[in-house]
């Protein structure tokens, strides 16, 4: 009879976050995040393929941690409550939340967040190439700004004013999107 697992996949992602958080993304590393976990770097590698695995799933558990936004509201109220949910977990994870901007979303549960942008842009009237295309510049501008105010830019300002700031970004890229349609 085999041991019982002291670590899984789940458990790792949250210590490489955290190791992330705490020290920086450069100091993500298999043994690193195994110290952590009290156990050997090899034990890792049941639950992740390598280091490249482990990043793609640090995105997962970045995107996975934003709330889905009720079906039923309008598209444009799912994106901006998709985008105030990019922006909570930017501050949950601050030293882990700039791997948004170097890797894509890889795994399955991962595209899944962009697939529910994808459906409220394409309820807004847009064809699939656009839809695709506006997925880049709307998540390329909203991570832009959070990642900015989670990197400490805006620390001349209030947070009133910073709350501001986005809400102003949230209503110019809705202005550039159509309407929706009506029914």
């Amino acid at each position: 009879m085999g041991r019982t697992a002291q670590i899984d996949r789940s458990a790792i992602l949250r210590t490489a976050l955290d190791v992330a958080d705490e020290h920086g993304l450069a100091a993500v590393t298999m043994n690193a995040v195994a110290k952590r976990l009290e156990v050997t770097a090899m034990a890792l590698y049941r639950h992740v393929t390598d280091k490249a695995d482990l990043l793609d799933g640090m995105v997962e558990a970045l995107l996975t941690g934003i709330p889905t936004p009720e079906p039923g509201l309008a598209w444009n109220d799912r994106l901006t409550a998709m985008a105030g949910g990019i922006r909570a977990v930017a501050t949950a994870h601050p030293g882990a939340f700039p791997l948004l901007l170097t890797r894509p979303a890889a795994t399955s549960a991962a595209l899944e967040i962009r697939e529910s942008a994808y459906r409220a842009l394409r309820e807004a009237g847009l064809g699939q190439d656009a839809v695709e295309r506006a997925e880049r510049l709307l998540s390329t501008a909203i991570l832009g700004f959070v990642a900015s105010e989670a990197a400490g830019r805006f620390r001349n300002h209030g947070q009133a004013t910073i709350d501001e700031d986005f809400a102003e970004l949230l209503r110019w890229l809705q202005r550039v999107l159509p309407d929706p349609p009506t029914g």
